[in-house]
């Protein structure tokens, strides 16, 4: 347990890189109400820790502490336990501590033990998820357009941080997951926000070719199976749809 204990001050007092005052406020000798935190853990290292959760989540003190955002620390509970996700960030530190005392247990591949943060996973982001599931949890709550929003939202916020894969096979793989539930037409607008954000990928277009005939619409299909070609002339699932095409409205 001991162990544990100095693994997760460790790991947290790593990420900080230093102490940041933001207000000014007394920081105090000892804090109430820990429970995997050292109790008797001092108060610089204190103020270490807590400022290294604010930059590995990129949130401020409010997200777990009781208190108001833009107001004094004076004025926060910090002692309460009452905002839950207190009680998340309790668990999430048991699990850390959890996961570094077993890869003490691994012989490692190189001299320097991997070692794993805060920052690993969330790396500024309150939940550390992927795009895709990111994008589909906005369509879940208001359809295709909602989705792009919430991608044009954290492509603003985050690109270049490596906290989301903006590569254009993460658009591909949401637009095909539409594709696969029957929205044709949800898929239609991924895959052409994915066009414009990749003028020049030959599978961009193919993929938009894909969604435009699920929805019936041959004449743009074979259009963007074109333009696929004219990208990536090597492309056999253009030529064998465009061929498709070509037979069925001859057959006609």
């Amino acid at each position: 347990m001991k162990t544990r204990r100095m693994l997760i001050v460790a790991c947290l007092t790593f990420m900080t890189g230093g102490l940041a005052t933001a207000q000014e406020w007394e920081w105090p000798e000892r804090a109430k109400s820990l429970e995997v935190l050292p109790k008797d853990l001092p108060r610089d290292r204190l103020r270490a820790v807590m400022t290294g959760f604010t930059r590995a989540l990129g949130v401020r003190c409010s997200y777990c502490h009781v208190g108001q955002e833009g107001q004094p620390l004076s004025s926060y509970n910090f002692p309460s336990d009452a905002n839950p996700n207190k009680g998340r960030a309790r668990g999430m530190l048991r699990m850390l501590g959890s996961i570094n005392e077993q890869l003490t247990k691994i012989e490692p591949s190189e001299p320097v033990r991997v070692n794993v943060w805060c920052h690993t996973c969330h790396m500024g982001r309150p939940r550390p998820t992927t795009l895709v599931e990111a994008l589909t949890e906005a369509s879940r709550k208001g359809g295709a357009d909602a989705a792009i929003d919430r991608y044009r939202e954290l492509r603003e916020k985050y690109y270049g941080r490596g906290a989301y894969d903006f590569d254009e096979r993460s658009l591909n793989e949401f637009g095909y997951q539409l594709l696969g539930a029957g929205d044709a037409t949800g898929a239609i607008a991924i895959f052409r926000l994915n066009t414009q954000q990749y003028p020049g990928s030959g599978n961009a277009f193919d993929s938009l070719a894909e969604a435009y005939l699920a929805a019936g619409r041959k004449v743009l299909s074979s259009i963007y199976y074109q333009k696929a070609l004219e990208l990536a002339p090597d492309d056999k699932n253009a030529l064998k749809k465009l061929a498709e095409i070509e037979k069925d409205t001859a057959a006609k």
